[in-house]
């Protein structure tokens, strides 16, 4: 992909997402006009601003990432003290939190 301005457009999404609301790596790459980059948005999760709150992204199915810090239960963590509930490791009512901004 050669887009200078995709990292600084997923930062701006990421920064959107509510607080107790979730979006997950393909969306955020769809909003920001690359479909098919959810592992570039990955990436940038993992390696990317710490201050943004990434602890809102989750992968297609609702389900945590392990290369969170503190893997999977450190992501639980985060997710709980926003009042999101997670059963085995996964988003409960998965649709339901995720969130889609207005385009």
């Amino acid at each position: 992909m050669n887009d200078p301005n995709f990292r600084e457009r997923v930062y701006a999404v990421v920064a959107q997402i509510p607080y107790g609301r979730v979006m997950t790596y393909g969306d955020i790459a769809a909003v920001c006009g690359q479909a098919y980059a959810a592992r570039i948005v990955g990436g940038l999760a993992h390696f990317g601003d710490p201050d943004l709150p990434w602890q809102r992204v989750v992968n297609r199915f609702g389900g945590l990432a392990s290369g969170y810090p503190g893997g999977k239960e450190g992501h639980k963590k985060d997710l709980e003290i926003e009042n999101v509930p997670i059963k085995d490791f996964k988003i409960v009512d998965f649709e339901e939190r995720r969130w889609i901004p207005d385009l």
